[in-house]
């Protein structure tokens, strides 16, 4: 699932363990950050950077979606 707005987008995997938002923060910077859960079959993590650009951003968001796919 994915949603996508001016200031923020979010993906979450089907199985609904793992999160990664993108997001504009209060100083105007953008905010990646990668949440999965416990229960995933990989095991918790959780990451968050702060990018000067929301290209930069999502560039480290799409890492992290590819790296967590699941077909």
């Amino acid at each position: 699932m994915a949603a996508d707005g001016a200031d923020r987008t979010e993906w979450e995997r089907r199985d609904g363990f793992v999160r990664v938002v993108v997001r504009r923060t209060a100083t105007d910077e953008w905010a990646a950050t990668l949440d999965v859960l416990e229960q995933a079959p990989e095991g918790p993590a959780y990451e968050r950077g702060t990018h000067q650009t929301r290209e930069a951003a999502t560039d480290r968001a799409r890492t992290w979606r590819e790296r967590y796919a699941r077909d």
